[in-house]
């Protein structure tokens, strides 16, 4: 049998040696670090929020208060990524490394983005409008865990390329 069928293929590493050194470089990795953390804190509030006005009816107004604050952040961190993404991998969006992710987070984008059109056009009731928010936070749940298996892999690909002192 020939050589290249007995061969081991080795999947690429999240980040090439330049993408790990441009990734460690700039600004918008801490920028991110910072973020991210944040909006899970709105996330987490923002939930009780909703959870208590579905089980009450009770505290409308916080609920979407808290619902766009947590908005805020996604469509912050979304931008700020699209950055961190273009100076890393040379492209805004879809880098191979990140596409998966990416392709999810439009999803996360779009249902934060129905609750807005639904609370500005009055389509939906408070209910309708308080579950395409659960609904939202379902799937950020999801992408959240995505990114943060993600980061699990940098960190092993990190200390598998270190060299020993």
């Amino acid at each position: 049998m020939p050589d290249h069928v007995h061969a081991k293929t080795v999947p690429p590493g999240l980040y090439t040696p330049e993408e790990r050194q441009r990734r460690d470089r700039t600004i918008w990795t801490p920028i991110q670090g910072v973020l991210a953390p944040l909006q899970f804190i709105a996330f987490a509030i923002s939930v009780f929020l909703v959870m208590r006005y579905l089980w009450t009816g009770e505290g409308y107004v916080a609920a979407t208060w808290s619902i766009l604050i947590k908005t805020a952040f996604l469509y912050i961190i979304m931008v700020t990524g699209a950055i961190w993404e273009k100076v890393v991998f040379g492209q805004y969006l879809f880098a191979p490394a990140f596409f998966w992710e990416d392709v999810f987070s439009f999803v996360v984008i779009a249902l934060h983005t129905a609750y807005i059109w639904a609370l500005w056009t009055g389509a939906l009731d408070s209910q309708g409008q308080m579950l395409i928010a659960l609904a939202a936070y379902a799937a950020y749940v999801i992408n959240a865990g995505q990114f943060v298996l993600k980061l699990r892999a940098a960190r092993l690909q990190a200390a598998a390329t270190e060299v020993p002192a």
